[in-house]
This record gives structure tokens, sequence and C-alpha cells, in this order.
């Protein structure tokens, strides 16, 4: 039995029976289904949902203790979409340390390695934790019970569903056909029934029904809090439906979408880098969705990712430098090279924060720039290039016009705007570099250039041994052997 609790899947699932002394620690501020169900209070429901967020913080050790092999020691989206992809290097100077980042670095990775294994239990611990909010706020007697209101009620549904979708979001882009677990599961037996792979469109189905019914419960402003911007909002659905559309190249409805984040208040900031300051935190117009990092919080809530950057982790490659046109302010705003400081990562210009595993820099995961230049691809793949055009130009103006790290503007003639054009491929070339330079360490790159259809080209350009098998990751092996050999494994692994 121990080796069936052990494992991520089953042991998000089963964590909610019995057996508890042979799980590791439940992470602070978790409701089981049982303590939810035995004093269902408003209290309690609160807690479902606001402890459901954690799994998308950067925070170290929220799974595990120090599990590096087991990729359990923080969030590995940045291992997984920016040091796989040709922007980043593991650390600056290369080392022995964590090989298994070097296998994901250079695609010689197993079915065992920490990389899937990680990023799989977060998302299903979320998942896990998410339908157990979702089973309560539908009670039918929830608001007699506990006093809750019905706008509160709604509200916290609004957000779950939400949740629910983004980590369903990540696991069906990263490993495609998976276990779609829409209830707690409270028996061994239901554990085994659904730990199988459902396929890919009923996943994606799954999402966007849920976005449809968050969309209609959360209030129709900017923040769905006033005191509490960090909540998913109506914006943060709105997003990730319109990019849940350009990942299954719905193009026609992705424009739509992204109108509608203007019309809550969502723009371009003037300055790029107000989107990742920690000093501009929901004071800025451009992000949509972030991880509400706290320093000196109870329990903590501080950024534990910034302490891996003092260790020397999370490098710029060569290619990635180069990739900027002159002047671009972008560049160091991303990335300050010569100080060896990953300014977007660290929300600072000086290397504040650097190896401070408390820090209050915010993750940003939804900004409104992103979601203009999905418009652009959409707009291009349906033959509008005018309007593509403009809305690179839009990205490429607030770049050259921006005050630069130093304090400067840039000289005349950086960044130009580019030429009218009829031709889909050469637009579709300025959309590719634009989203690099725009995004660079916000972890799209990978995934973009798998549904780009390029990543075996761009990789086997930049000197590695990406096969047709890594458009996918592997299933974690261990939740093969689990699940006694009822999951399947993706080809190749």
């Amino acid at each position: 039995m121990k080796n069936l609790f052990k494992t991520g899947i089953l042991l998000g699932l089963l964590s909610l029976a019995s057996c508890q002394d042979e799980l590791t620690q439940d992470p602070i501020g978790l409701t089981t289904l049982e303590q939810a169900n035995t004093t269902p209070t408003l209290n309690t429901l609160e807690k479902s949902v606001s402890s459901s967020y954690q799994l998308l913080s950067n925070r170290l050790n929220i799974l595990a203790q120090w599990d590096w092999g087991g990729g359990l020691v923080f969030q590995n989206d940045y291992i997984m979409q920016d040091i796989a992809s040709d922007d980043m290097e593991k650390k600056w100077s290369s080392d022995g340390d964590q090989p298994w980042i070097d296998e994901i670095n250079n695609f010689t990775f197993t079915s065992t390695n920490g990389g899937p294994n990680g990023l799989w239990k977060y998302d299903y611990e979320g998942i896990k934790r998410i339908n157990a909010a979702i089973e309560l706020l539908t009670k039918a007697d929830i608001e007699t019970v506990t006093g809750i209101t019905t706008a509160r009620k709604n509200q916290l549904l609004g957000e779950a569903y939400f949740l629910r979708s983004y980590y369903y979001f990540s696991l069906v882009t990263n490993f495609g056909d998976v276990p779609l677990i829409l209830a707690p599961v409270k028996t061994y037996q239901e554990a085994f029934d659904v730990a199988v792979r459902a396929d890919k469109g009923l996943v994606w189905d799954k999402i966007k029904s849920d976005l449809v019914l968050a969309k209609a419960l959360l209030p129709n402003s900017k923040y769905s809090s006033p005191t509490e911007k960090w909540r998913v909002s109506k914006g943060a659905v709105i997003a990730l439906q319109a990019k849940a559309a350009l990942y299954t190249e719905k193009w026609t409805e992705v424009p739509a979408l992204v109108d509608e984040l203007a019309g809550l208040g969502f723009s371009l900031n003037a300055n790029y880098f107000d989107s990742f300051s920690t000093s501009k935190e929901y004071t800025d117009n451009e992000v949509i969705f972030s991880y509400d990092h706290q320093s000196n919080a109870t329990p903590r809530k501080g950024n534990g990712i910034c302490a891996p950057l003092g260790w020397g982790f999370f490098a710029p490659s060569t290619d990635f430098l180069n990739s900027f046109e002159p002047n671009d302010p972008r560049k160091l705003y991303t990335v300050d090279a010569a100080n060896q400081n990953v300014n977007k990562m660290l929300g600072s210009l000086d290397g504040a924060n650097k190896g401070n595993d408390d820090a209050p820099t915010n993750k940003v995961y939804l900004r409104y720039a992103d979601a203009l230049l999905w418009k652009a691809e959409a707009l291009n793949e349906t033959g509008n290039y005018s309007g593509a055009i403009a809305i690179i130009n839009q990205i490429r103006a607030r770049a050259r016009t921006t005050v630069t790290a130093l304090g400067t503007i840039p000289p005349v003639g950086t960044l130009p705007d580019r030429v009218a054009s009829t031709d889909k491929a050469t637009i579709k070339g300025w959309l590719i570099s634009e989203r690099r330079a725009e995004l660079g360490f916000e972890n799209q790159r990978m995934l973009d250039l798998k549904r780009w259809g390029i990543a075996k080209a761009v990789m086997t350009a930049h000197g590695k041994s990406f096969q047709d098998k890594h458009m996918l990751y592997p299933i974690p092996q261990s939740e093969i052997d689990a699940s006694a050999g009822t999951l399947t494994q993706n080809t190749g692994y």
C-alpha cells in the first residue's frame, strides 16, 4: 500500500481517504474533504478555494522537502518550457548539479525524470483540492448551512472552475491525453477507475465548458475583489478562453475574446517592466492573473524560486541574447547578463531578492501583451494581415518608447514598424520573433514552438536532439506503475 500512496495522481486522489500517516505532511491551508464534510463552515469554503491556488506558487517545498530528483522543490515551468527551449540554460556556469535538469535541456530524459513527475504532481494536487471545493460549493444547502452569501459563493465557484481549467490546460499541453477527474475520489477502487487517460479532445472540451461556467459567475469588473486583487477575475477567465481557442486553432474565436479584456480595463503599460516590478503589483494595467507572493507572511507566501537564482540557476542562452534587435529595452529588463541577474524573475533591476526564499515578487501567468499577440496570430491565420501587423507594431511601439533599465530612451530607429505585407509566412515570422522578445523567461517558448510545429527544426538548429516523441512529455513512470498499467505511456518513452 505504501507504493500506492507515494505516487502522484493516486496520492492526490487518495489523500482524502484513510492512512494519512502514510502520506507526506499536507501543506498548510489544505482542507480535506473529510474535514469539510464534518464541519462545513464559511471558513471551510474560503480555505477550500484559497488552498487550491497554492499549487501555482513559486514557494519552495510545497509538496515535499528538498526532493530535487522528484522535481518537487519548486514549480517546474521554467525547466519544462524555458530551459528545454533555446532561451535558457540551467546555470550561469555549467556544473553537475541536478543532472535531471540537464536531461531536460538536452532531451535525454526518460519517464523517470523529475521534471514531468513534478509537473504532473503539482497539477493533480491542484485538481484534487479544487474538486473538493467545487463539491462543497455546489451542495444545495450550502448557503443555509454556512451562511455564505450567494454572491460570495458564486465568486468562489467561478474561481474554482477557472483553476481547474488552468491545471488541466497545463496537463493537456504537456502530456496530451490525461486522466479527467472531476470529483473527489473517496475509495481505492474509484482511484483505479479514474486512473485512465481521456482523449485530449475531451480534456479541451472540459477546460472550455468550465471556463463558460466561471465567466458567468464572476463579477463583471477588472478585479473580483477590490481588497484581494490576486483572486481570479473575469478577465483571467476570458484570457484563458482566448488561449484555449488559440491552442485548439479556433482562430475566429480569439479576437473577440481578447477585445473583451480592454472593456474590463486591461491595456499595455507605458513601461514594459511595470508588469514585473514588485513596486507596481496590482497597480499596473497589464497583468491579468498572477500569484500573489508576499514576504513575512504566516504561513509563508514568499517567492522561493528567487533562492535558486542566488545559487546560480537560470541563465540566458547565447542564442536568446543574440536574438534581440539592437537597443531593444526588453533584453536588459529580462536579464542582466553582466551581473547575472534575471530581472524579470527577481522583480527588480538591482539584484534585490536574489537568493531570498521569501521574496515578494509575484509570478505572472497571464498578461495583456501576450493576449494581444494571440489576437495577432489569429488575425494572420484568417487573412487579416493588416490587423495582425498593426498589433505587432503596437507591441514594438511600447517597447521602443519605454524608458530603458538604464533610465534612457532608446535611440531613434529602434524597433521600427513592420511594413505592410500580405505574405502570411513573413508575418508569422515577425510574430514568432516578437513573442520571443516580449515573453522571454515567461514559460511560453517551448509551448509556442511545439504548437507552431517548428520545435524539432528550432531545437535541431540549436544543437539539441529533439525527436518527434518530445512533442509531449512522458507520463511519469511511477504513475503507470501505481496504476498497475491502467495508465498508458506516450509513444516513444
